[in-house]
């Protein structure tokens, strides 16, 4: 077998890690409204987490072309709003779902709790986890998307930031300029990972997509939270799937450092779901009587 020169190996190499580099697309192409002239603060990033975002972005994994299947979810990693765990609730979960085929978004919205933060917590992630879902559906052609099976998946405060979605009026603005805002936020399905109670309705609307809710029972502060949300879906009708584990305590995103065998499994459950759910492949069509 003919090898190829050392020199030019080490010339090809930076081409070659540029291309597996995921895709990064700004929510909006000249910075976040109001807030522009902060774009192009650099962002923090340290063991795993990323601090000080201010041009908030989606970061782009496609799954194989043979492995697609049309699907996609906008992942949105905890960290209380002061930060995001990148690795563990960004990275690792997307990389996930590409090995089912599903395309996967890591949203990085703007956080109101680090220290000295002009934003609201009300406002800005709310606002960004909006957009991020209307800029995916806006690109769904290019990306080989199913604009009916996008969907959404929050670890803690991520979870806020994805019932800020799930809960708010999804129709887009037919007289926007921007015709990004024109689309709806509409989430098709969600997924909830140990969520924290920001953006939980007191009253649900009568639809709400199906839900996978899992969470440990020895994560006493974020419990309230999916009880809400489960008496919330149980009222409405909506359907749902719900893991609670004996032990896990809080964060243990996909569990693969959990010592406990039934958290090292749940993403299985997930996937079982997704598969049930027809969110892995479409809905049959109906064939004509």
């Amino acid at each position: 077998m003919k090898s190829f020169p050392l020199c030019l190996l080490m010339l090809a190499a930076p081409f070659i890690l540029h291309a597996e580099e995921p895709l990064v697309v700004p929510l909006w192409a000249n910075g976040a409204p109001g807030f522009e002239n902060l774009r192009n603060e650099p962002e923090v990033i340290a063991r795993g987490s990323v601090k000080h975002v201010n041009n908030p972005s989606l970061t782009v994994f496609l799954p194989p072309k043979d492995k697609a299947n049309g699907a996609a979810v906008l992942v949105c990693p905890g960290g209380g709003f002061s930060q995001l765990s990148w690795n563990g609730e960004g990275i690792e979960p997307a990389r996930y779902f590409t090995n089912l085929g599903v395309a996967a978004f890591i949203l990085k919205y703007r956080l109101p709790r680090e220290k000295n933060s002009p934003y609201s917590l009300q406002v800005q992630p709310r606002q960004d986890g909006q957009r991020a879902i209307r800029l995916i559906r806006s690109r769904a052609e290019e990306w080989n998307l199913d604009t009916n099976r996008i969907g959404i998946i929050g670890f803690s405060a991520g979870c806020e930031v994805e019932s800020f979605v799930i809960y708010s009026p999804p129709a887009g603005d037919p007289s926007a300029t921007d015709p990004i805002d024109k689309l709806d936020a509409l989430a098709n399905f969600q997924m909830v990972l140990y969520p924290g109670p920001l953006g939980i309705p007191a009253k649900f609307p009568a639809v709400v997509p199906p839900a996978f809710i899992a969470i440990a029972n020895d994560d006493a502060s974020h419990m309230g939270a999916v009880l809400s949300e489960v008496n919330g879906y149980h009222q409405v009708g909506g359907s749902m799937e719900v893991h609670i584990y004996a032990h896990g305590g809080h964060g243990f995103g996909l569990g693969a450092h959990s010592k406990f065998a039934s958290v090292k499994d749940w993403p299985q459950r997930m996937a079982d779901w997704m598969d049930e759910n027809h969110i892995l492949h479409p809905v049959p069509a109906t064939k004509p009587k």
